[in-house]
């Protein structure tokens, strides 16, 4: 079975989405860069300080070198080398001994022949340590071409204090080169790691950082979408009833009282998507002031139009802290609510309403078919209502009983039929109110 099509996304929202990829992406490479530049200067820092390691060794051991060799009946003695730990193992130890007017002559190896360096490179850091009279470090390759560190140390002559030679120091530059290689893997595997949470953080902050957008589109959105579902019905009855009376011989009049109810409903609906984006924007939601509940819920009951339909009214005196306006609105949907599905199967054009205030509520009762309760989540969604209801009437009274701390239920009435209770929050500061009963009255029938 073939899956059915993804809905395409709009123009809007598929830009939304490629501004939070560019912002993750940009978030991610910030951070790369970042990294970068970070481990670049961790490994070099570390590289140099494993070569100056490497140095300070090879001059220990080359001035060691250095300070036992000396002379005797004007012949250099070599003696003290040979049992001296700092010429064995590595660095390697080499002792270099001038000629008059010749090159410097290897007269002492360490035990230790690691590297075969070739004696010219040992002869030139032995010659430039003697002209410095001080420690000299240069670079060379051994016979198989790999590379080397070396270091002369100059030594002098016991009777002339003249300098007679050099101890050079060979030494392997991959000396500690597994633990810096560890290093670098260990800041490459980190740095990875970083960089994928790093995505995925900017990910999920441009996601936050973007939500007021995607909620004003989806508020837009659905406000659109609210307009195009309610005035189709509306304007489509509109202008059928014109284009009837435009060839109908009684000509527009016999039409009027039509295309009336279809301006009328217009201008409810029109209300209804106002009052809901008002909502839904945040833009002074709830400006409560003090309300008698019962005296609006009459206003409203009066300004239904007379269909022929039984209304029968029970209040209390109440005093509500509200939005008079969003009250209003919210009452008139329910009522709207009950004429449209309140009629019971014996009068099918006369519906039976009984609207009751009683403290912070209003109870607006049917003779329809009922409602199952577990319905009503469903019900108050847009354009859940069946058989041609408003669409967004329960969900904008939801909404007003949200804006104002209270709530919408719906319960089974005795004898048949639904209640739904509108319930607001009560008046904050206490007010008399005049007890006993209420009063029962009957506005038309």
């Amino acid at each position: 079975m073939a899956k059915p099509p993804r809905p395409r996304r709009s123009p809007a929202r598929r830009r939304l989405h490629r501004l939070r990829l560019r912002l993750t992406a940009a978030y991610t490479l910030i951070t790369v860069v970042g990294l970068a530049c970070l481990s670049w200067l961790v490994i070099r820092t570390d590289d140099r300080a494993r070569l100056d390691a490497e140095y300070d060794e090879m001059r220990r051991r080359a001035s060691v070198a250095a300070s036992l060799v000396y002379y005797e009946d004007g012949r250099i003695r070599l003696d003290g080398l040979d049992d001296d730990e700092a010429t064995s193992g590595t660095p390697q130890v080499l002792v270099l001994e001038g000629r008059p007017g010749g090159d410097p002559v290897i007269v002492f190896r360490g035990r230790t022949a690691q590297f075969a360096v070739p004696a010219g490179a040992l002869r030139a850091a032995a010659l430039s340590a003697m002209d410095d009279e001080g420690p000299v470090r240069a670079e060379a390759r051994d016979r198989a071409g790999e590379p080397v560190h070396v270091l002369a140390v100059p030594f002098y002559h016991d009777a002339t204090d003249e300098v007679a030679g050099a101890a050079v120091a060979v030494g392997d530059p991959e000396r500690g080169a597994a633990e810096h290689r560890s290093l670098v893997l260990s800041l490459v595997v980190g740095a990875g790691a970083l960089t994928a949470l790093a995505a995925l953080t900017g990910h999920v902050l441009s996601a936050r950082s973007m939500r007021p957008a995607w909620e004003a589109l989806e508020q837009q959105e659905r406000l659109l979408a609210d307009a195009a579902h309610e005035l189709r019905t509306p304007v489509a009855v509109m202008r059928g009833s014109v284009e009837v009376a435009a060839g109908a011989p009684g000509g527009l009049e016999a039409h009027l009282p039509r295309i009336r109810r279809a301006a009328d409903r217009m201008a409810d609906v029109v209300e209804n998507l106002l009052t809901r984006g008002r909502l839904e924007a945040a833009v002074d939601v709830v400006r409560a002031e003090p309300l008698r509940l019962d005296q609006l819920v009459e206003e409203v009951c009066a300004e239904l139009p007379e269909c022929g339909h039984a209304l029968e009214s029970r209040w209390e005196e109440s005093v509500v802290e509200a939005d008079a306006a969003l009250v209003r609105v919210a009452v008139r949907n329910l009522l709207d609510n009950a004429v449209r599905h309140g009629r019971g199967p014996g009068a099918p054009d006369r519906a039976e309403l009984l609207v009751t205030v009683r403290g912070p509520e209003v109870w607006v009762a049917d003779r329809g078919p009922g409602v199952d309760p577990a319905r009503l989540p469903e019900l108050m969604e847009r354009f859940g209502s069946p058989g041609g209801g408003t669409g967004i009437g329960l969900s904008l009274v939801r909404r007003v009983a949200e804006a104002h701390r209270g709530s919408l239920t719906v319960r089974a009435r005795p004898g048949g039929g639904a209640e739904f209770v509108l319930r607001l929050a009560p008046a904050r500061s206490r007010r008399e109110r005049r007890g006993g009963a209420g009063r029962t009255l009957t506005i038309r029938s």
